[in-house]
């Protein structure tokens, strides 16, 4: 079975566009890791393609937050207004969508879908000492985990751990062949807001039988993002720093 793995859309329809239109035809099902909506100016529109087309879909922090959870505490004050624009433009069949959304881990095929970590959703696995120490939480050998906005993944086996490297400067795959035996984590990073200095949509296909992933980069229209953000009265930053994937 092959996997169109999505995390972070945050309610950017453009860069979702890109990435459908650059995956045809070279999927089955549609995994979503979370965080849907918040910061982008299109969370219906988002929403229902996910709520129509996803097999399976764990909710993110900024959906639960965006639905008026507590979780709107933590965030800073971009995050905030955000989300609380979001609340008041979600449709009520889209909210209640999310407001059912489940927390993972969720087992998939021969993997496991978190939001954050298999022992937190909202933790966040950013770094090898992350990795080693979620690895212990694992129900499975693969977990795929998103949040960070960060694309990449870690390989854990026997006490060693090292990372999986996404695309880098033009290339816009790479692709990495799973091993027996081994623990991994990983991430398909951002669809709608990169924060790994590469500012275009991020996400990954996963074949389950040959155990083969490819990371993949695709550039969407990010001045049209942009200005829906500002036409919706967003804090300007949220529409800036897609232009630099931070």
């Amino acid at each position: 079975m092959r996997f169109l793995i999505l995390s972070d859309i945050h309610g950017n329809k453009h860069a979702l566009d890109a990435v459908l239109a650059d995956s045809t035809g070279q999927w089955d099902q549609v995994v979503c890791l979370g965080d849907i909506v918040g910061y982008g100016g299109h969370p219906n529109e988002v929403t229902a393609w996910v709520k129509q087309n996803a097999s399976t879909v764990i909710r993110g922090n900024h959906d639960r937050a965006c639905c008026g959870d507590e979780a709107l505490e933590w965030f800073n004050r971009p995050a905030q207004q955000a989300a609380l624009w979001t609340l008041e433009h979600l449709e009520p069949a889209h909210r209640q969508y999310l407001q059912e959304l489940p927390p993972g881990p969720v087992a998939v095929a021969n993997f496991w879908a978190v939001h954050g970590s298999p022992a937190d959703e909202d933790e966040y696995i950013t770094d090898r000492s992350d990795a080693e120490v979620a690895a212990r939480y694992m129900p499975g050998e693969i977990c795929f985990f998103g949040h960070t906005h960060y694309q990449g993944g870690f390989g854990v086996r026997r006490g060693r751990v090292w990372e999986l490297a996404p695309p880098k400067g033009k290339e816009v795959e790479r692709c990495h062949e799973l091993e027996n035996d081994t623990v991994y984590l990983l991430n398909p990073g951002s669809i709608g807001q990169p924060r790994d200095h590469d500012p275009r949509a991020a996400y990954a296909l996963f074949d389950s039988v040959t155990k083969t992933l490819a990371m993949r980069r695709v550039a969407y229209a990010v001045e049209a993002a942009q200005k829906s953000i500002r036409d919706a009265g967003l804090p300007a930053w949220l529409a800036d720093r897609l232009r630099v994937g931070r």
